[in-house]
């Protein structure tokens, strides 16, 4: 049976009120009981709301994704308990993400003094990029626009606020790079 434009739709958005409204507040996968099943449904349910859901994705409790419309997820990769990511965020394969992380889509717009920046919007959002082989650790922030390279590892607490070089190990409020993983100790 082939989906049209209309039902795909339907479909998403009831996927999506599946997520929202009982899936995200079942127990996290490692919960002895069931942790499988949890695991299964939220599985289930973004593979019909994201752009792409590879294989073995775990989407774990309460993490917030928005529309999910336009993000992708690759092989074995997953959203950490709590995480919250825009709904354009590109996630590779092999991504490990800790709990609380926050990656944000725009800022406030701030360039003009003659009027309270409440008052001035937001800028343009722009689109996170997480590569293959990435751990992010607990409770990472990340500013718009981030591009984490490859095989990179994102130490906990870090407020991530530029890029750096694939295999790097950062850490730090503001972020730093604390040593390239292909060099060695």
């Amino acid at each position: 049976m082939k989906l049209y434009g209309s039902e795909l739709t339907l479909l998403k958005i009831f996927f999506l009120i599946l997520y929202y409204g009982f899936c995200r507040y079942l127990p996290s996968s490692n919960t002895l009981i069931l942790g499988k099943v949890s695991k299964k449904m939220r599985y289930g349910c973004c593979k019909y709301i994201f752009k792409y859901c590879g294989k073995n994705v775990n989407i774990e409790r309460k993490a917030f994704f928005a529309s999910g419309r336009a993000l992708c997820i690759g092989d074995n990769s997953g959203l950490g308990i709590n995480a919250h990511v825009p709904a354009d965020t590109i996630i590779g394969a092999n991504v490990m993400m800790g709990p609380d992380c926050y990656i944000l889509g725009a800022n406030h717009e701030t360039k003009r003094i003659d009027i309270p920046m409440i008052q001035q919007g937001f800028c343009k959002p722009k689109q996170t990029m997480i590569e293959d082989d990435v751990w992010i650790g607990d409770g990472v922030v990340m500013t718009p626009g981030r591009v984490i390279k490859k095989g990179s590892i994102i130490a906990a607490r870090c407020v991530l606020c530029k890029d750096f070089p694939e295999y790097s190990i950062v850490g730090g409020n503001p972020s730093r790079l604390i040593r390239d993983r292909r060099e060695t100790m």
